[in-house]
């Protein structure tokens, strides 16, 4: 048949979450482990913030490609007094639709087709899928064993056709928490090598034990070669209303507005309303709830650990996910199928995330409600072991 899709999004992934939607769906009871989202919903003054879009006719046009000026301002000075990050004459605080538009954004901006962009492996699947879109291509280096960045590694997989590095800290899917050392290291990497360095900060604030958020656009002179993004997403629970910031260098800035411009005109104004009540709301908003998850994350981690040599898995640092090697031979996604069907719990294969040599998954904690932490994990941990003991033997 002349009618049919082209090449390049042959080449991408079916995305994997509406496929563990579907499978926790068609099985009622099922405790999802699979998406990453938070268990609860925006702050009150962000829903107040709305209202003032009916008494403003100018809300109802068009706004500003980068976005509304007073949100963009206030999220600068959030960038200074959180991040460390200046906003001058070299860089600029654009509004996405989401920080996955954000990196969509930068990579329309900064490659052309064939270009190499390069992801630490285990990646997020969305990055991955996203360099495909635009015809570049992406270059796995594999995380250490503690998931942390292989810089070595990362240094020799760059070529002249690389374009950028991608970081994300706290990391999806494995919750590791790269440190201000590691971090900076890429970051001159990037600087010594020409290249880009994107950064993911979509999980700034989910830190745990002694861990510490850092971001590598904050040093003198980053910011020329540095691309930030930032996300309402998670910390705000502001999932569905889309909204994602990203701070670009000068130097890309009419590239990303020609982008941003054909591809959404600006982010929804009625999202970014919503945004600026947030943004007062601010830390007292969300620092219980994430007291809350890490609560969470202690327990799971605690229920896991009888497995033993069972599972592998290293200590999640922040975000609010577990990534989980299994001792067995089976395909992930068939694990993750007994485990919805026969113990009402769903996660994450790790083939998702371009785990191919390892039987491994995601287990994402955020979205449980403090009550229903211990029986969401309870099914994993009495699932996995049934599961992996009958292959075993034992």
């Amino acid at each position: 048949s002349p009618w049919v899709s082209s090449l390049r999004m042959d080449h991408v992934q079916t995305p994997i979450i509406p496929t563990i939607a579907a499978l926790v769906q068609n099985n009622p009871g099922s405790i999802s482990l699979g998406q990453g989202v938070v268990f609860y919903g925006p702050p009150p003054e962000a829903l107040a913030a709305i209202e003032e879009i009916s008494t403003k006719s100018a809300f109802h046009r068009y706004g500003p490609v980068s976005g509304l000026s007073e949100f963009t301002g206030m999220f600068a000075d959030k960038l200074y007094s959180e991040n460390g990050i200046q906003i001058d004459e070299g860089n600029e605080v654009v509004v996405t639709a989401g920080s996955n538009m954000a990196f969509q954004n930068a990579l329309f901006a900064i490659t052309d087709p064939g270009d190499e962009v390069i992801l630490i492996s285990p990646y997020y699947f969305n990055h991955e899928m996203a360099i495909r879109m635009v015809n570049a291509v992406p270059i796995e280096v594999a995380a250490l064993p503690n998931f942390h960045p292989d810089i070595q590694r990362i240094e020799a997989s760059i070529t002249n056709r690389t374009r950028a590095i991608v970081t994300i800290s706290p990391n999806n899917p494995t919750g590791a928490v790269y440190t201000k050392e590691e971090l900076t290291a890429i970051n001159e990497l990037c600087a010594r090598k020409g290249i880009w360095h994107i950064h993911d900060e979509a999980y700034e604030y989910f830190v745990y034990n002694s861990s510490s958020h850092f971001s590598p656009g904050s040093p003198s002179g980053a910011s020329a070669h540095t691309i930030s993004l930032f996300s309402f997403s998670k910390s705000f629970g502001m999932a569905s209303w889309r909204i994602g910031v990203m701070v670009v260098p000068s130097s890309i800035r009419s590239a990303i507005r020609k982008v941003q411009d054909t591809i959404i005109i600006c982010a929804p104004v009625v999202s970014q309303l919503a945004a600026i009540g947030a943004l007062k709301a601010g830390q007292t908003y969300w620092q219980d709830k994430v007291d809350m998850i890490e609560t969470a994350r202690n327990h799971c981690l605690e229920s896991l650990m009888p497995l033993g040599n069972l599972i592998s898995i290293a200590p999640s640092e922040g975000a609010f996910y577990l990534f989980i090697q299994l001792k067995s031979k089976q395909a992930p996604l068939e694990i993750i199928k007994k485990l919805a069907v026969l113990y009402g719990v769903a996660a994450v294969p790790g083939t998702a995330f371009g785990v191919y040599d390892k039987c491994a998954m995601r287990v994402s904690y955020g979205a449980l409600q403090p009550e229903t932490v211990q029986e969401g994990i309870g099914r994993l941990t009495k699932g996995l072991k049934d599961i992996i003991s009958e292959e075993l033997g034992i």
